[in-house]
C-alpha cells in the first residue's frame, strides 16, 4: 500500500534513488565502439541478438508501413489526426523566429533561423506499443523543416508501423538499444548519421546517449518517469478517484516510475490511498503499477501549499499537477504543468498538444520539454557600414588589446586606413 507520510518525515523521498547508470555506461561502452568500427555487421549482430531480428537488414520497407497503416482500425486512425493537429499547433508555437534590428546608424543584426539536416527518433519497443512518442518526436521536427526525419524502434507494432507511414518518416529502423543510439550517432551504410537523436530509452539507451552526446546532438538524459500532485484541502471524494487513477497512469509506466501526492488533508490521504487498492483490483497493468505505487510513491502531508509549492520546486518534476492556475506564478521547476481536474497528464501524453517527451530526475531545473526549437539552429547575422565600424572601433581595439588579442584589434585598424 502507498505510503502517508509527514512533510517533516520524507527523507530522501524527493532525492531520487542512485541511478545504476555508471554500470549501464560500463555494458554499453563496448556496443558503442563496435558499431563505430565495424558498422552494419555490428549493428545486425546485436539487433538479432538483443531485438530478435530474423531480416536481412535493419531497415524496414514502406510497404510494411503503409500496410500497417491499412490495417489500422479507423478510429486509430482519427485519434492520430487529432493529436497530431494540436501537437503541431503547439510546436508552431514554440518555432524560434527571424529576427532582425538596427542597432544604430549603418549596423544591421538579425538572427535567422535554419532546421538541422537529420534527426533520429528513439521509440521504445518493450512493454508497451508507444506510436504517440512517435508523433512528438517527429512532428515538431516535421514542423522545424528537418528534411530527413528517421527513427527507430526495436519490435514495432503495428500501431507504430502504420503511424510511421501516417507520418510519412524518411525511414524506420528496426533495432534497439546501445547500438541503435550508436548507429545513429556514427551512421553505417544503411543508417544515415543524425544530427540530433531524440526520445526516451531504459537505462542502456540513456547511457548511450550520454557517452556520445559530445558526437551527436541529444534532447536530454532520462531517468524513470514520474508525477507530484498538488491537491486542495477542499478537494472531494470524486477528486479522490481522480488523483488516484492519475497516479496509476503514472505508475503503470514502468516498475522505477514514481507518483507523489502532496496535500494538507489527512481526509484526502487516507481517501486517495483506499481508491488506489481498490482501482489497482481490476487494473490489467496492476503488475506494474503495484511495484511503483508500493516502492516510489508516497502521499506527503504538507502543513500549506505554499509548503507544497517549495517541496515541489526542489524536486522539479517531469510531471506536475496543480489544483488552480493561481499557484502557476510560484512554480519555478517542472517539465510539464497541468491545472485543474480536467486537466489529467493522459491528456499531454496523448492529445492536447504540448511534447509528452520531457525531463525527468530533476533536469527540469535547466530545460523544458522537446520542442521545436530542438530542432533548428539560431544563426547570428551582423552586417556593419564602413562609418558603423569606425565608430566601433575604439571600443573594438580596446578590449582586443585587453585580451592580448593584438591582430584582432590590427584587422579592425586596417579597414580605417
Amino acid at each position: 500500500m502507498i505510503r502517508i507520510l509527514d512533510s517533516s518525515d520524507i527523507g530522501n523521498l524527493l532525492t531520487r534513488r542512485a541511478s545504476r547508470m555508471t554500470a549501464a555506461e560500463q555494458t554499453v561502452r563496448p556496443i558503442l565502439d563496435d558499431v563505430r568500427k565495424r558498422g552494419d555487421r555490428a549493428l545486425l549482430e546485436y539487433a538479432r541478438r538483443f531485438d530478435h531480428l530474423q531480416a536481412r537488414t535493419v531497415a524496414l520497407a514502406q510497404s510494411d508501413l503503409e500496410g500497417a497503416y491499412r490495417r489500422m482500425p479507423a478510429d486509430l486512425r482519427a485519434s492520430l489526426r487529432v493529436a497530431a493537429r494540436n501537437i503541431r499547433a503547439y510546436a508552431k508555437l514554440q518555432l524560434p523566429q527571424p529576427r532582425k534590428m538596427a542597432a544604430g546608424p549603418g549596423l544591421r543584426i538579425s538572427q535567422i533561423v535554419r532546421p538541422l539536416d537529420c534527426v533520429a527518433a528513439y521509440i521504445p519497443g518493450g512493454r508497451y506499443p508507444l506510436p504517440s512518442t512517435l508523433l512528438m518526436t517527429a512532428i515538431p521536427a516535421q514542423v522545424a523543416g528537418v528534411r530527413r526525419i528517421v527513427a527507430a524502434c526495436p519490435r514495432p507494432a503495428d500501431a507504430v508501423l502504420g503511424t510511421a507511414a501516417f507520418l510519412k518518416l524518411s525511414s524506420l529502423f528496426q533495432m534497439g538499444g546501445a547500438h541503435a543510439i550508436a548507429a545513429f550517432a556514427y551512421g553505417t551504410k544503411t543508417v544515415p548519421r543524425a544530427d540530433r537523436i531524440v526520445g526516451p530509452g531504459n537505462i542502456y539507451v540513456a547511457a548511450a546517449k550520454k557517452l556520445l552526446a559530445g558526437e551527436v546532438g541529444i534532447d536530454f538524459v532520462a531517468g524513470p518517469t514520474e508525477i507530484l500532485i498538488i491537491a486542495s484541502a477542499e478537494a472531494s471524494a470524486g477528486d479522490a478517484r481522480w488523483i488516484a487513477a492519475d497516479m496509476l497512469a503514472q505508475a503503470e509506466h514502468d516498475t522505477d516510475a514514481s507518483a507523489v501526492l502532496l496535500t494538507t488533508s489527512r481526509r484526502l490521504a487516507l481517501a486517495v490511498a483506499g481508491v488506489i487498492e481498490r482501482q489497482l483490483l481490476t487494473l490489467p497493468t496492476a503488475d506494474v503499477a503495484r511495484q511503483a505505487i508500493d516502492r516510489n510513491s508516497a502521499i506527503v502531508l504538507v502543513g500549506s501549499v505554499d509548503e507544497a509549492v517549495e517541496l515541489s520546486n526542489r524536486f522539479a518534476p517531469e510531471h506536475l499537477s496543480i489544483p488552480d492556475a493561481k499557484l502557476l506564478p510560484a512554480i519555478r521547476h517542472a517539465g510539464s504543468v497541468f491545472i485543474g481536474p480536467y486537466s489529467p497528464e493522459a491528456a499531454g501524453d496523448y492529445a492536447s498538444g504540448p511534447n509528452h517527451v520531457l525531463p525527468t530526475s530533476g533536469v527540469a531545473r535547466i530545460r523544458g520539454g522537446l520542442s521545436a526549437a530542438d530542432f533548428v539552429k539560431v544563426i547570428s547575422v551582423q552586417q556593419l557600414s564602413r562609418q558603423a565600424l569606425r565608430r566601433l572601433t575604439p571600443a573594438i581595439t580596446t578590449l582586443a588589446r585587453a585580451e592580448g588579442l593584438e591582430a584582432h584589434a590590427r584587422s579592425v585598424e586596417a579597414r580605417n586606413q
